[in-house]
């Protein structure tokens, strides 16, 4: 029990109000022994602004949809070129705290860029994962976002593979005047969405999998 991981693919430009429907449909209605879910996909351009997401950091929207949903965090951007994965992991019967979960996630994301050639960290304090940049400083190239909801968590990860980037600069992005953005392809790397999707996948269920197995070994605490 907890210890498959389901993978699917969504259509190309899916709606992200779609996705955020179906992700709390699938929550409300899962049981303690579904098994977890990854959906990949890669949407039409969207800002999003979590649940207590201040509107003052959309700067100039310009025509592209806001949609205000339940994750947490402030706004961010997403649109075709980034890889956004949705993570349905149910958090409660793994044992695992929320600060761990976060940090599996952006682990993943960081093992991903690490692998196509690209140095990435964390930053303390701000959630995501980042790169240095020449001349100094860094840029943020994953963002993410969670909501927990009886043990369960949904939304998840986004990285920006090789997309425009310029709505970025409508918005202060995660809430922060001035934060640089950046994608795989300006680092230099070339990837395919799909190719970088399915290896943020298999990095994900590989991680998620084991702390099913751990919690399936040593009984799971109870998560408040």
């Amino acid at each position: 029990m907890g210890k498959h991981v389901n993978v699917a693919w969504l259509d190309a430009g899916v709606a992200y109000s779609q996705v955020w429907q179906a992700m709390q449909v699938f929550t409300s209605s899962r049981s303690p022994v579904t098994p977890d879910e990854i959906w990949l996909c890669e949407h039409a351009p969207v800002y999003t602004l979590g649940q207590a997401g201040r509107e003052e950091h959309i700067l100039n929207p310009g025509g592209i949809e806001v949609v205000r949903c339940d994750r947490g965090g402030q706004v961010t951007y997403h649109g075709p070129g980034q890889i956004v994965a949705y993570s349905l992991f149910d958090l409660r019967r793994a044992g695992m705290y929320v600060r761990d979960y976060v940090f599996l996630l952006e682990e993943a994301a960081i093992s991903v860029l690490r692998q196509a050639g690209i140095p990435a960290e964390r930053q303390p304090g701000a959630p995501g994962v980042y790169v240095r940049q020449d001349g100094g400083g860094t840029a943020k190239i994953a963002a993410l976002g969670i909501k927990i909801r009886n043990g369960c968590a949904y939304h998840g990860l986004a990285l920006n593979v090789a997309m425009d980037l310029a709505p970025f600069s409508g918005i202060n992005p995660c809430g922060y005047e001035g934060l640089r953005t950046t994608d795989m392809a300006s680092c230099g790397v070339s990837c395919s969405l799909r190719e970088v999707g399915q290896a943020l996948a298999d990095e994900l269920v590989a991680r998620l999998s084991r702390a099913g197995a751990h919690a399936s070994a040593a009984g799971a605490p109870v998560l408040g």
